[in-house]
């Protein structure tokens, strides 16, 4: 085992940092990761640009993670080997003793880290990790391809199972970048009718490759309007954190339809109560997704040949991948690899 391992640090806010760590040794109930690929998502930026600059060490960010498991801490259970492919998305590790783990809703857990926010994550060759919080990985997807199901994929797939949609259904997906991309995969191989609601015409194309049957331009048409035409969206799945868009949908919604929001802000969503209470319509949150749950993604993705579409980068151009995925000129995800540039290699 190598004595130190590069990571990209938050040394102040806003910016990124190639630094030389010390590899460290995994505790109670932890796993040393070998990282192999680390996908950058939307929500990194909250925990770049809102860095405490008062952290030593600083943090570091990324929560889509792959690698193998290259060192073994006391009381992690044995279902976890060396040097077994696992996987790390946004939360960390549930405790097993809060009021929501004693319910199973590992999810909710009160007491786990979210991975590049309360504990470093994967910007880097090396990550410790809380083995309640790892996933398995099939050895049928590469590293940069897994990296962003622990993420963008696991939410999209948890959100369309809790949709209530069945199959045939009308389901909407609003946003089609990171998150939508793969929403829209995921729902055309559920079995529901597919509606891509973006921003122009220069998307359209690409959004009906990806699965759906109709895309809808907002900005040439109505897109509620356009949903009641087709008989009304069991479901609006939106992706996006513009809370006035998102709420010009909810007409679009058939009687007992669910919006089902991921794009996590801080505004008040505006919504009429009428049309809750006459339609029986209601409006959902859904967060990312147990290990196990993640693991179902993952085999889905497999079963059904559902895959995210990325650009890789090495990991000492973390920030230039930042940047540009902040930018939104990637299609449709950012992955960094940790394969070794130094010293000519």
């Amino acid at each position: 085992m190598k004595a130190t391992y590069r990571a990209m640090q938050v040394t102040k806010p806003g910016s990124l940092e190639l630094v030389e760590r010390y590899t460290p040794t995994p505790g109670k109930g932890e796993v040393l990761i070998e990282v192999e690929a680390c996908g950058i998502c939307g929500a990194d930026a909250s925990d770049i640009e809102g860095a405490d600059p008062a952290l030593q060490p600083p943090r570091v960010p990324g929560h889509e993670v792959v690698g193998r498991i290259l060192a073994i801490g006391e009381y992690v259970p044995s279902i976890w080997k060396l040097g077994q492919r696992v996987g790390v998305g946004r939360l960390g590790g549930h405790c097993h003793e809060c009021a929501q783990c004693r319910q199973g809703q590992f999810q909710l857990c009160e007491n786990q880290p979210f991975v590049g926010a309360s504990c470093d994550g994967g910007y880097a060759e090396m990550m410790l990790a809380r083995s309640s919080g790892l996933v398995s990985i099939p050895g049928e997807l590469a590293a940069e391809e897994a990296a962003p199901i622990l993420c963008a994929g696991i939410a999209t797939f948890n959100a369309l199972k809790k949709s209530g949609a069945e199959a045939g259904d009308l389901v909407a997906i609003q946003g089609i970048g990171g998150l939508g991309h793969m929403a829209l995969q995921y729902a055309r191989r559920m079995g529901y009718k597919v509606a891509a609601i973006g921003r122009g015409r220069e998307i359209a194309e690409t959004a009906l490759a990806l699965g759906a049957h109709v895309y809808i331009d907002t900005r040439t048409e109505d897109a509620a309007t356009r949903l009641k035409s087709l008989g009304g969206a069991t479901a609006i799945v939106t992706t996006i954190g513009n809370v006035e868009a998102v709420s010009s949908l909810m007409p679009g919604l058939a009687p007992r339809g669910r919006l089902v929001l991921l794009g996590a802000g801080k505004d008040p969503l505006p919504v009429s109560v009428g049309p809750l209470v006459v339609g029986e319509r209601s409006v959902l949150g859904s967060i990312t997704g147990t290990p196990y749950e993640n693991e179902k993604a993952l085999d889905f993705s497999v079963l059904a040949g559902v895959r995210p579409r990325v650009e890789t980068m090495p990991l000492e151009r973390a920030f230039e991948a930042y940047q540009r995925m902040k930018s939104g000129d990637v299609k449709f995800r950012m992955v960094l690899t940790m394969k070794k540039t130094r010293d000519g290699q």
